[in-house]
């Protein structure tokens, strides 16, 4: 009597060792998760609320409003735009820093927000901050509508430099990854960086040219404000939208360093703090 061979396959998952490697293809192949985690933030985000993605519109529109009275009114600021309405300069400066700040936020919560499934099954922890972005190229999209017509509104013409918006909104959507991956690791050990996110984000949209132009900044500073990777983000949209607007090439160059070390650091870190999300979740 002959005995069959057992074709059992057995998959043993174990921990990652302390700077393991990154397996970004593990993450590819769980890219339908992905898709499911995003899906999900999108419909709880919008959940039960009347306006829906108008809160995409209302946000920035409402910024916008309070720093033209503000900083553009009190402050005079308005008078440093190179001849843009101070509304259109300032609005095309928030699409992209609120896109930043909300994947910071929603990054930062992920992986305490998805405790009850990081502890019952596996699959690649990164793909929990990864989908945050979704929900914000969405945001981003809406509000980009509204720009469009400010733009007819007060008859601001574009540059061919629009080309290049896709990648610098990659570029803000890998900045934001970066500091998102840090911030969300740091969350499972720490929750006090829950209660510091908002503040972080709000000090940073300050101490970047969003409400003002870059130029006010005294020109022996301006390598050390470089170093702000949304500096060249934020110029870098109002240079494609502006005619007459000077190309960055300083804050860009520091921008893409600066981005390059957030975003290498933070996954590093993240894979190493992996091996205990679930112990301390």
């Amino acid at each position: 009597m002959s005995q069959a061979n057992d074709s059992t396959q057995v998959l043993i998952i174990e921990p990652p060792k302390r700077w393991a490697a990154l397996n970004l293809r593990e993450v590819w192949a769980y890219r339908e998760l992905f898709w499911t985690l995003a899906v999900r933030d999108l419909r709880v985000r919008y959940a039960q609320t009347e306006l829906g993605a108008a809160w995409a519109i209302i946000q920035p529109l409402l910024t916008m409003i309070i720093f033209s009275a503000i900083f553009g009114g009190l402050a005079g600021f308005a008078k440093d735009t190179q001849g843009i309405p101070y509304p259109v300069f300032t609005y095309v400066a928030l699409l992209p820093w609120t896109f930043f700040a909300g994947t910071i936020t929603r990054a930062s919560q992920s992986m305490v927000a998805s405790s009850s499934l990081i502890t019952k099954v596996y699959f690649p922890r990164l793909i929990i901050p990864f989908s945050s972005v979704v929900t914000g190229l969405v945001d981003f999209a809406v509000a980009f509508v509204v720009l469009l017509g400010m733009l007819v509104f007060y008859r601001v013409m574009p540059t061919w430099g629009v080309l290049a918006v896709p990648l610098l909104l990659l570029l803000a959507m890998l900045c934001s990854l970066g500091v998102g991956l840090w911030l969300g690791a740091l969350n499972v050990e720490y929750r006090d960086v829950g209660y510091v996110v908002p503040f972080l984000v709000q000090i940073w949209m300050y101490v970047s040219p969003v409400a003002y132009p870059a130029s006010v900044v005294p020109g022996k500073y301006q390598f050390a404000y470089a170093l702000n990777p949304m500096y060249g983000v934020v110029e870098g949209f109002r240079w494609a939208f502006f005619a007459g607007h000077p190309f960055p090439a300083l804050a860009l160059g520091m921008s893409v360093a600066v981005t390059a070390v957030l975003v290498v650091s933070g996954l590093y870190y993240f894979r190493r703090m992996e091996r205990t999300f679930a112990d301390v979740v």
